[in-house]
C-alpha cells in the first residue's frame, strides 16, 4: 500500500543527477519502501525542479534571501516537511549547510551523498570538483563515494556505504566526476535511500 511507504524529501541545488537516479530507482523497484514525495531547491534555476516536474514529483523553491537568512530559510523548510509529513530527507546535490539545530531535530533522518571515501577530501570546502581535484592531487589510487547521515559536523555524520572508484591514468576531474557519478553515487545513494525507508516503515507497524 502507497500509504505505508516512507515519503522523502529530496533537497537540491543543481542538475539533479542523483535525484534522477533516485527517481529511476523508484520507478525500476530498487526503492520500493519509499517514494519521492517533494523535492526542494534552495537555487531558484536548478535544472533538478524540471526534473521533478518531469516526473509529476512536486517541486518548489525556497530562497535564504526571502526568508531573511539561514533560521529563516531552514523554518520554512522545516514546515513544509512536516505539511508533507516527511519521513527522510535526502541531500542530493544540496550546496548549503544545514545547521546543527536543524540536523538534530531530524536526527538520522537525513543522508548526504559525498564524491569521496570519507574521510578523505571531506569536511568544509570539500564539495562538487574540488573533491576530485584534491584526490587528483595527492595522487590517490582510488577514490569512490560515501552516502552517510548528516548530523551538526560538515560530512561527518555515520556512514552508510561506500563504493570505491578506481582513479585512472589522465584522469581529469570532470572525467573522475562522471565515473564517481556513474559507479557509485547513482548506485548508493538510491540503496541507501531504500535501506532507510525500509528501516522506518518496519518501526512503523
Amino acid at each position: 500500500m502507497e500509504n505505508k511507504k516512507a515519503r522523502i524529501a529530496v533537497l537540491v541545488s543543481g542538475g539533479g543527477t542523483n535525484l534522477q537516479a533516485i527517481i529511476d530507482a523508484e520507478k525500476s523497484g530498487i526503492l520500493h519502501s519509499g517514494t519521492v514525495a517533494l523535492v526542494i531547491s534552495n537555487v531558484r534555476s536548478a535544472y533538478a525542479l524540471q526534473r521533478a516536474a518531469d516526473a509529476g514529483i512536486p517541486g518548489m523553491w525556497i530562497s535564504k534571501k526571502a526568508e531573511g537568512g539561514q533560521e529563516g530559510f531552514e523554518r520554512k523548510l522545516a514546515s513544509v516537511l512536516e505539511e508533507q509529513q516527511i519521513d527522510l530527507i535526502v541531500l542530493a546535490g544540496f550546496l548549503a549547510i544545514l545547521s546543527p539545530a536543524f540536523t538534530a531535530r531530524y536526527d538520522h533522518r537525513i543522508l548526504n551523498i559525498h564524491p569521496s571515501l570519507i574521510p578523505s577530501f571531506c569536511g568544509e570546502g570539500f564539495y562538487g570538483l574540488k573533491v576530485h581535484e584534491a584526490a587528483l592531487a595527492k595522487g590517490v589510487k582510488v577514490t569512490g563515494a560515501t552516502v552517510h547521515f548528516v548530523n551538526e559536523i560538515p560530512d561527518g555524520g555515520e556512514i552508510i556505504f561506500q563504493k570505491a572508484v578506481e582513479i585512472l591514468d589522465g584522469d581529469t576531474p570532470e572525467i573522475l566526476q562522471r565515473r564517481v557519478m556513474e559507479q557509485a553515487e547513482w548506485k548508493l545513494l538510491p540503496a541507501a535511500a531504500e535501506k532507510i525507508s525500509a528501516q522506518i516503515v518496519a518501526a512503523r507497524s
